[in-house]
């Protein structure tokens, strides 16, 4: 069974330009612990005129091995070598 998220389907997600026109994977996803907020990014560097909201249904349609870290907890963030490599949980700090 597909594990899924607390949040509804519906709910706005952070991502990027390149993400939503497909041009890179998803290779982090972070969940935010100051507002829950959750974002999925690539490698690429990115400005303001970049960042795009999203359904969370929308960035599961767009990969959805997203499903896999629905239960990644607040503060908490993961990433990916590339689109097929496995998820590597990470927690709390950035550094």
């Amino acid at each position: 069974m597909k594990k899924k998220f607390a949040e509804s389907l519906n709910t706005a997600v952070f991502t990027t330009r390149y993400i939503l026109e497909r041009i890179s994977p998803i290779i982090y996803v972070y969940h935010h612990e100051d507002d829950g907020a959750w974002e999925f990014s690539g490698i690429e560097e990115c400005s303001d005129s970049d960042i795009r909201l999203l359904s969370l249904e929308e960035i599961i349609n767009i990969d959805s091995s997203v499903l896999e870290l629905a239960e990644l907890p607040l503060g908490g963030y993961e990433y990916r070598e590339e689109k097929d490599s496995g998820w590597v949980i990470k927690n709390g700090d950035l550094e």
